[in-house]
Formats: C-alpha cells, structure tokens, sequence
C-alpha cells in the first residue's frame, strides 16, 4: 500500500477563520497592511442568502474611507430605524446618515474581491478541526477534500460565528445566557400580504416587508413560547403555523426560500485575545440581530484590529497596540449587547410592557435621547479613550469635511484609502511638520491643506486619524502630538529622529 505523500503547510502571517463579512472586511485590512493572509472558509461556494441586510452611517463611512462606495453603489435606504420595534430616526452627522439595504451575498462579494484583490487567498471547503498554539505560532489542522493539512501562521483569528469553533479550541469563555424568546423568520416567494412593520397583535408580533425580486421576508413571534433548542431551521409549517396566529393571515401558497430562527441569546468572549489567537464579530459576541447592529459591529470589530495587528507584525508598533483591541471594543460590545438586550425586552414582551413602551414611546420624542440612540445604534457615538491632550473629539471617528490641497479638492475620509494615518494640518504650523517627520515613513500621512469657502470648519485645525478613522490627537502641543504618534505608530524612524 502506497503512503499518500503528504500535503506541505501552508504558511502565512494570519490565518482567518471564515469568510463571512467580518473575516474578509478583516483579511482586506491585513492585506492593506502588509500582512498575508489566508482565510479557511467551511462552505464551498459564496452564501446566497442574506441573514444581514443593514448597514449603518458607521459602517458607509468606513466603506467610504476605504474606497468601496464606487464598487457598492448606492444601495436604497432603509427607511427609518427602530429601537425595540418603536420608530427612531437615525439622522446622525455623518455623510451617509440613515441605514442602507445591502444583502449580505453582495457586502461579501464586495469584500471578497477587494481582499483577494490585496492579495489575500481565500480557501474554501477549508474546516478547522484542531487547533494548538506556543506564545507566538499557532499551528492549524484543517480538512478539505477529505485529507488533513497543516496551515502554521503567527495568527489565528476565528471570525467563524456564533458557533465558532476557534472559539471553542482557542479555550475562550463566553458567559452569558442562551435565548428565553425566539423569532421565526423566513423568505418567501409568490406571497401576496401587506407589509407590516412591528405589528403587535394579541398574540404576538408580526413584521412583513417584500423586498427586491418579489420576495417577501416575514418574521413572527408568539408571545409567551420560548425558545426551541435548534439544530436545524425551523419547517415552513412551524413558520405559517405561528403566522397564522398571530395574525389569521394564510402563507401556505407562497414557496419558502429561506428559514431561519433566532432568539435573544446574549453573550460575550470574556477577552478578545488568548496569545496568538483572537475572536471577532459573533464569534466574540453573540446577541439578537435586532436592526441590523450583530453585522455591523463585527465589521467595525474588524477594523480596529486589523491595522493593530498588521503594525505588529511589521514590528512597528507600540507594545501594547495589540491589546488594545480587547481594551477597545469589549466595552463597545458590551454597550451594544445591552442596548440589544433592552430592545428585545420592548420587542418580544407581550401585554405586560405595554406600560413601559409607553414611556418609551415619550422618551423618544424628546431630540437628546432620540439623538443619543441614533448614535448608539448607527456606530457613530463608539468612543475609545482619548490619548493625549483630551481633546474632547479624541477617540470619536473623524468628521467627514471637504477639504483643498495646493492640488486637490479633497475631503477627511479620502486620504485613509491607503490604510495610514494621517495629520491633518490646517495651520500649516512647520513645528507640527518636524514634530511629525520620524513617523512619515509610510505609516503617517501628511497632509496639509485649507477649508473651502462657505463650508463649515472641522472642530479642529489640527487632527491625527487612526487607520480606523478614529482620531487619536487633536489641537494639541507638538510634545502631546508626539506623544500620540508613538503610542499608536510605534517608535520614530530611527534615521528620521536624527535630524
């Protein structure tokens, strides 16, 4: 008998795990810096459904920094925003204010091809079995097409879900609770109903909304049933069973394309990062994905570490640039869940909430909270600790401005493309300049330049922008702006600091 000769590691700087939009938004900010990548993907095709839908002013905003929007189009609003079922308007300051209708085959189209156009490889039919690690490789054992195969990088990242196995090799604890209350939720085709926007009925809660290509997506609660323990989707007939309850309509002559069921599970890694192991998106937090926030918080999960992790690999970073992933969006994942956890107590509470909707519903109409809220749920209120010289924006994402340059009409978000940061100078201060110059090696931008006639000015004359889009230092001291370039840049360029 022949011995099958076997097939030699694959070795690389990260492996993701997973190639739903968290991992590939991930594998392209590697790409972009500097990093190779390969990301291990289970299913052997490219999804076609479209669990996440939504994207908020936060996530546009990010796509528009990173020069996606062109490629995306623009995608048809998606009408006001709710908290808990209850109306909210989520006008925000941003550029692309409101939320946005994306099916999810197409956001990962998108992001496929951007990362493998950076030169990230995306193997498919790829399952992680096992998994060991020392302080700083991480050998995985992965099984396609039947064989066994090797895959040895510096990092692991399991962006692989709510079920996620990295999670549950990488030895991470994820305390929480498992759902109480569940939805039903299902695409259905050749239906004729009305569209119906958080109805609550005697029994229970209705939502229908047809969508492109005549497709009708209803979601349906009972009030009082709890959550079924699920290895499988719900059948069609548990779907127009429960629909026909709620509300006395009749599915069964429409042709389901889709089931699917989700509860109000709420749970959170205890830490982001065990040595060279890490977790994002559902994989570090598993919540209900009431309007839209699961899939965008993932992303922006994906975003700040992705940079962090590239500047570490090429050994120009801080020391503790990396942990601070964790320190950063725990706490932003923690908020999110909770809001979440609130929304789905006004959502799925039968007659007894009644009372608290109430004054839910007056607290809304009041523009501060309605204000707060929007934020909160858009991504635009995700605020990190501010580094030196406490400018009260630093730490907020950077405001979208037009701006000129001696040879450009520009604006804040463009110059973030290439995955840098960048010192924004509007003062044309030489000492800002100098101050900057050990750090212009290719990690910080300098970019100088005026407000055009008739706009309104930042809130700042000087700023320093996070590859994130987050601002690190604003209208500062040289020494604070110093201080600032080397906590998130890493140490001046030895031959620059020179001089």
């Amino acid at each position: 008998m022949t011995t099958p000769t076997p097939t030699p590691a694959l070795d690389t700087h990260v492996v993701v795990v997973g190639a739903g939009p968290v991992g590939l938004m991930l594998a392209g900010e590697l790409q972009l810096g500097g990093a190779q990548v390969t990301v291990l993907e289970q299913r052997h095709a490219p999804t076609t459904q479209s669990r996440a839908s939504t994207l908020h002013a936060r996530t546009m905003d990010i796509l528009h920094q990173r020069g996606l929007l062109k490629q995306l189009g623009t995608p048809p609003q998606g009408g006001p925003g709710h908290f808990g079922g209850m109306r909210l308007d989520l006008t925000g300051p941003s550029p692309h204010s409101g939320q946005w209708k994306v099916p999810q085959a197409r956001t990962e189209a998108l992001l496929a091809q951007w990362a493998t156009d950076l030169g990230a490889r995306i193997l498919r039919g790829h399952r992680l079995v096992a998994l060991t690690h020392t302080d700083d490789h991480v050998h995985a054992d992965v099984l396609a097409d039947g064989h066994h195969h090797t895959v040895r990088a510096r990092y692991l990242i399991g962006c692989d879900g709510e079920r996620s196995t990295v999670r549950e090799l990488g030895g991470f604890a994820f305390p929480g609770h498992d759902a109480t209350k569940e939805l039903l939720r299902a695409d259905i085709a050749d239906l004729t109903i009305p569209d119906r926007r958080f109805e609550r009925h005697r029994g229970g809660l209705a939502i229908a909304s047809r969508g492109p290509g005549g497709i009708t997506r209803v979601m349906v609660h009972r009030y009082g049933t709890p959550a079924t323990p699920r290895t499988t989707d719900p059948t069609f007939e548990e779907v127009t069973t429960a629909w026909k309850h709620v509300t006395g309509e009749d599915l069964t002559h429409g042709r389901p394309i889709w089931l699917n069921a989700f509860g109000n599970t709420c749970r959170q890694a205890d830490r982001y990062r065990n040595g060279p192991i890490l977790l994002a998106g559902d994989a570090a937090h598993h919540q209900m994905p009431v309007g839209g926030q699961a899939l965008n918080l993932g992303l922006h999960d994906a975003v700040n570490l992705g940079w962090k992790l590239a500047a570490h690999l090429r050994g120009t970073a801080h020391p503790d640039l990396l942990d601070s992933y964790h320190d950063e969006r725990h706490p932003v994942g923690a908020r999110i869940l909770g809001n979440i956890t609130a929304q789905a107590l006004l959502l799925l509470g039968g007659p007894e909430v009644e009372p608290l909707r109430a004054v839910f519903g007056e607290l809304l109409t009041l523009p501060q909270a309605r204000t707060h809220l929007a934020a909160m749920i858009s991504g635009l209120d995700h605020t990190y600790p501010p580094g030196p010289g406490h400018h009260r924006l630093a730490g907020t994402p950077v405001p979208y401005h037009h701006l000129h340059t001696t040879t450009e009409t520009t604006d804040t978000f463009a110059p973030l493309q290439t995955g840098h940061g960048v010192l924004i100078d509007l003062t044309d201060d030489p000492a800002l300049a100098t101050c900057a110059t050990p750090w212009t090696d290719g990690r910080v931008h300098l970019l100088r330049a005026t407000v055009p006639p008739g706009t309104p000015p930042p809130a700042f004359t000087a700023a320093l922008v996070r590859p994130d889009g987050h601002l690190a230092w604003a209208d500062g001291t040289p020494s604070s702006l110093q201080t600032a370039l080397h906590r998130w840049f890493g140490p001046p360029h030895p031959h620059a600091a020179r001089h």
